[in-house]
Parts: structure tokens; sequence; C-alpha cells
């Protein structure tokens, strides 16, 4: 494990949480038929490389596609830095963690607020890493 690209991952990471359009990564999921989805949405929170957090509708492809397999890959990208994540997502409707997940921009979607029966979070937990840097050509691979 390379602790220093890890660090940078994770300092990537956390600039972009907190939703707004300055978080967007990619989220990879298997459609219904087996076949790799992906599409841009907001990062809600994360802890590190190890889990982060997403508000999505809980009507969504997404939420379809993660109730037939769970299995998931998030990237984030810039011209600096690939850090590309592979693990499992879980769909968490509990009162208490929407609250917590809430942030601004979501009004726009959910007008019942952090209640909003449509409103869900996924959870997405790292299984392993792969992280790239131009600078000082940084790059790590691994499991967690």
């Amino acid at each position: 494990m390379n602790q220093k690209t890890i660090d940078k991952a994770v300092k990537a990471i956390a600039e972009k949480t907190g939703g707004g359009n300055e978080g967007h990564c990619v989220l990879a999921l298997i459609d219904m038929e087996g076949y790799p989805t992906a599409s841009t949405l907001s990062l809600s929170k994360a802890d590190g490389i190890r889990e982060m957090t997403f508000c999505v509708e809980l009507e969504s492809n997404k939420v379809r596609r993660i109730n037939n397999c769970n299995r998931a890959s998030v990237c984030f990208s810039s011209e600096k830095y690939n850090i590309t994540l592979v693990g499992t997502i879980d769909i968490l409707t509990d009162p208490q963690v929407k609250k917590e997940m809430w942030y601004d921009c979501l009004e726009n979607i959910f007008t019942g607020g952090a209640g909003d029966p449509n409103y869900c979070v996924l959870r997405f937990k790292t299984k392993s890493y792969n992280l790239f840097f131009t600078d000082e050509y940084d790059h790590a691979s691994g499991t967690l």
C-alpha cells in the first residue's frame, strides 16, 4: 500500500463532497441484462477512499440495478488524477441517515426534504482501488 498516494486520493475526494456542481463522479453498475452502465452523480459525503454516500431517487434506475446486483465502481477524474474504486453499494432509507446525508442542492429534487419518501442514500464500500496521479507519475493499487 502506498500511503502517500492514498492520502492524495483522500484529499481529492474530500474536495468533491457536499453535492453541487463540483462533486461529480461516475458510478458504474450492472443493468438487468448484465451490461455495465455508467452515470454521473454528486458525492454527498466520503470517509477517505473506504466509504462514500450518494443521494438519489428511490424509484431510479440506479436503485433497481443495485437491487439486482450490488457490485459497483466509482471513478473520480480530472486533469491531475484518476481514482477508480471497486466495491459494493447498498440502499439506505433510514430517516436518520437520510437527514445526515442531506445537502442544500437536494431541495430542488426532493420537495419533501430529508423526509421525502422518494429520497434514499446509496452507501458505497470500497474493496479495491486503482489510483493514478499525473504529478510525479504517482500510482497505487490494492485492496482494503
